[in-house]
């Protein structure tokens, strides 16, 4: 499929072609064209219900639960975490997260905690 396969959302005038059985999905070169492919299609029910359960083993692990804490900044710095986490193309809670984390790496490693 060519590299210019829209992502945009699907608008409620394009019909949706059901697929009643795995044969009819097509191998996918790309998420993108995968992605492409599934604004357009869907399973049908009884397809859905036939489908057998993945095994536990094969789900990806969970994330460990978080707990939200609240710490209070100025509004320069949240700003420029704001600033720095959008070129870097993710949410400034998750960078500010990641910040955290390697500095306690780093300071656990200089007190001889870690190696």
């Amino acid at each position: 499929m060519p590299e210019s396969v829209s992502l945009s959302k699907r608008t409620t005038t394009e019909p949706i072609t059901t697929s009643s059985s795995l044969e009819e999905v097509p191998q996918f070169n790309s998420e993108r064209e995968e992605a492409a492919y599934w604004q357009t299609h869907a399973l049908s029910d009884t397809l859905w219900t036939e489908l057998p359960a993945t095994p536990e083993e094969d789900l990806p692990p969970t994330r460990p639960r978080t707990r939200s804490v609240a710490v209070r900044f100025d509004e320069s710095t949240l700003q420029r975490m704001k600033a720095l986490a959008h070129r870097r193309h993710k949410g400034y809670q998750t960078l500010l997260k990641e910040f955290v984390v390697e500095r306690l790496y780093e300071e656990e490693k200089r007190e001889g905690l870690i190696s």
